[in-house]
């Protein structure tokens, strides 16, 4: 994998490091897309569509201005979800600075995953768009992927070092086996018909991660 990551990266950055868009090498210095992402935000949090005529009609310009400061709907949707899941990881990594290790890296994915399964608002989004949500969220077509992952890699080459259990595994590996476990136990309902379970999820991790 390549990444743009420095020194200084946190759970907080290094996957806008890995996989940044064109949106968002915009929004520190286009204040117009900032205004747009803010007002996105605010409505996917509150339970509603973002749409692209009504954030228009709300900032007072026109559809065109837009989409010429944030691009499409997807790109849209893409940061603004990228915009909650960093919040997420954060808390997620504060809840488990007492644990070290395999244990750390099975508990904050058991936390994270568990977070986005009992969010309201994200539920919303799933069940009322989900061929979109899952393109967006599970796919290339989407920086998302990229930066969980790439984000779960450097949680692992954090807690594990560069060569997970003996070396049996790389760290960009176990990161891609784990971000598809969160995703297969998040979007259970969308992909099998079966309910998210967050109980599941921590059996999962834990196992893969070889924890007791």
């Amino acid at each position: 994998m390549t990444r743009m990551t420095t020194t200084a990266s946190s759970i907080a950055t290094v996957g806008l490091e890995a996989a940044p868009s064109r949106l968002s090498a915009r929004l520190d210095t286009r204040p117009e897309a900032r205004r747009v992402l803010d007002l996105a935000r605010d409505t996917f949090i509150e339970g509603y569509r973002v749409d692209m005529g009504l954030l228009a009609a709300r900032l007072g310009v026109d559809r065109t201005s837009v989409f010429r400061w944030v691009g499409n709907r997807d790109a849209l949707l893409s940061e603004v979800l990228w915009s909650l899941a960093v919040p997420t990881l954060v808390q997620a990594e504060h809840a488990t600075e007492h644990l070290a290790g395999a244990e750390r890296v099975a508990d904050l994915m058991t936390t994270f995953t568990r977070d986005l399964i009992v969010a309201d608002y994200f539920r919303t989004f799933l069940r009322r768009e989900p061929a979109r949500a899952l393109r967006l969220l599970t796919t290339a077509e989407s920086p998302i992927q990229r930066r969980f992952v790439a984000t779960v890699e450097w949680l692992v080459t954090r807690e594990l070092g560069d060569a997970p259990f003996h070396g049996t595994i790389t760290p960009e590996e176990l990161a891609y086996l784990l971000v598809r476990v969160s995703e297969s136990l998040t979007y259970a309902d969308l992909i099998t018909g079966d309910e998210p379970s967050p109980a599941r999820a921590r059996t999962a991790f834990r196992h893969l991660l070889r924890v007791g």
